[in-house]
């Protein structure tokens, strides 16, 4: 039921007759035919009598239509939250603005870094490109680099972990 239906039910239902002629909407049939809309499982239903026409219509809580779904998933993100621990891991790197990120100089070039490549502090890890500007991403530290949590040319978030590196 939208806005527009709800406004006019309401009119319906709160003015008074100023004419005898004028009809009259029952409350009771209201009733009956949202019991009956409970009943079926039905979300609208409408009638027409002598020219009088009633629609009822309900809407169906998506937290109750999507409860096992929920359910699922808010197991699934427990799991997940008690798999990792809080916080960041230990040598990630996190990206110091929103933007895109790029693995690569340039298009079709070899990336900067792959899993297992030794870094020393200073290194460019990536490029994050943000309102037309290229900004390399520097080794924190030096190490081995364990994952590349990004993949190419993908929209990054501040604090977004980009690499790790131990």
């Amino acid at each position: 039921m939208n806005m527009k239906d709800v406004k006019q039910l309401g009119a319906k239902l709160t003015q008074a007759p100023k004419v005898k002629s004028q009809h009259v909407i029952d409350a009771g049939a209201i009733r009956e035919l949202a019991e009956l809309l409970s009943e079926t499982g039905l979300t609208e239903i409408e009638v027409e009598t002598n020219g009088s026409r009633l629609r009822v219509s309900r809407q169906m809580s998506q937290l109750v239509s999507h409860a096992p779904m929920m359910a699922a998933a808010a197991a699934a993100a427990s799991a997940e939250a008690t798999a990792k621990p809080a916080g960041p891991q230990p040598g990630a790197v996190p990206s110091p603005m929103v933007g895109t990120v790029y693995v690569a100089p340039q298009p079709g070039a070899a990336p900067f870094i792959k899993v297992g490549d030794a870094v020393k502090e200073g290194d460019t890890l990536l490029i994050v490109e943000a309102m037309k500007t290229m900004n390399p991403i520097a080794a924190p530290k030096g190490g081995t680099v364990r994952e590349i949590c990004v993949s190419d040319a993908q929209p990054v978030e501040f604090g977004q972990t980009l690499v790790i590196i131990n």
